[in-house]
């Protein structure tokens, strides 16, 4: 019998072999500051976190789980030498602006009401028809750094034109903790609840919930509990959830989308059955498959739109993250993000309109 502590081996070694690179945020460049590359795109990015604060340079927020909220926001700058798929991280400091992403300008908010102004004000910075927010929910195994960038590089390549907000909870970002991870997805539950909330209170017209891998556990189980409680998008404005490689047990998500038990039909996964993380996650939960490496039609029979990026084979950050690795899958996420149709309508999904000659196969509830 192989034991637990090989089967943790097996999943490290599966997902990567590389060292963490360093923490960055509001580590600016002296020879060559960000600002004064003017060809580099820039995105403010808002931040609610479970973390712990930290005076680590370049961490901003810690491993440790915290009993409130903190919220934060900063501007990743991205170089123009960048290629859309692709994450350009420094693998040393301070960071080459001009052909490398940075973090700058970090801020944190003493309370939810100058948070939400400064939200505000970037929403307000937008056209009426773009005033949207992007929760995201990111996946097991990632710092606050690599949490931010791999927003900045989603909003850079999507075309996103809302705002984004990045969800943080305390994961280790490191490999060997992945208990650690799932219970502190767990332990952000109601904190995730608490953040949607006040988002429901700034100025966006619409907002759509993206969450990758295990981030995915955690938004299905918010998403539960606030149905059950009669409250799910109690405001109409919640346009789609997208969940990507979901790190969820099928049998768990079955029980999950029983409970929901809600009219709301845009429920989107991004699967693969080629997704070595997940591959290794399965062994882990004794062998029961994850959601985003399970069948399409299994799961559209569920109530969601199940997307098969199995064919999909050029993704340059491997085969659990394709939803920002391959510049055509990412491209399309964000065409469908910027002309969702909206709740209830009966009109074909942006998704399906768009595919085109992509090797993805979808498959609808309807189906």
């Amino acid at each position: 019998m192989i034991s637990i502590r090989l089967l943790a081996l097996a999943l490290i070694l599966t997902i990567t072999a590389c060292a963490r690179a360093p923490e960055l945020i509001g580590i600016d460049n002296p020879e060559f500051p960000a600002r004064s590359v003017v060809e580099a795109t820039k995105h403010k990015v808002f931040i609610v976190t479970t973390r712990e604060d930290t005076e680590v340079v370049g961490a901003l927020f810690s491993e440790l789980r915290a009993d409130e909220l903190g919220m934060a926001s900063v501007e990743v700058s991205v170089p123009p030498t960048h290629v859309a798929g692709q994450l350009k991280r420094p693998k040393s400091l301070p960071p080459d602006p001009r052909t490398e992403f940075a973090v700058i300008e970090p801020s944190t908010y003493a309370s939810q009401n100058a948070f939400l102004s400064s939200l505000n004000t970037e929403l307000r910075s937008r056209s009426a028809s773009q005033r949207e927010l992007l929760l995201f929910v990111h996946g097991y195994n990632m710092t606050t750094s690599d949490a931010i960038l791999q927003v900045g590089q989603f909003v850079e390549d999507s075309g996103f034109n809302g705002v984004p907000v990045l969800f943080t909870w305390a994961s280790a970002g490191r490999l060997s903790r992945y208990v650690y991870d799932l219970n502190s997805a767990l332990v952000a539950r109601p904190l995730l609840i608490d953040a949607s909330e006040i988002l429901s209170r700034s100025i966006a017209t619409k907002y759509h919930v993206f969450a990758h891998s295990m981030g995915g556990f955690l938004t299905m189980e918010a998403i539960v509990d606030v149905a059950q409680k009669g409250q799910f998008n109690r405001t109409g404005r919640l346009q789609n959830v997208v969940l990507a490689s979901p790190d969820i047990d099928i049998d768990l998500f079955r029980s999950q989308m029983g409970e929901i038990n809600t009219t709301f039909d845009r429920f989107f996964v991004l699967l693969s059955k080629d997704d070595s993380a997940l591959l290794a996650s399965r062994r882990i939960a004794g062998g029961v498959p994850r959601v985003g490496a399970s069948d399409a039609e299994e799961l559209s029979k569920l109530g969601v739109t199940a997307i098969d990026l199995s064919q999909v084979e050029d993704s340059r950050t491997g085969s659990h993250s394709k939803f920002s690795g391959s510049p055509e899958v990412v491209q399309l996420i964000g065409r469908g993000l910027n002309n969702a149709p909206g709740y209830g309508s009966r009109q074909q999904t942006v998704l399906e309109q768009v595919i085109g000659d992509l090797p993805v196969r979808v498959v609808t509830a309807n189906n």
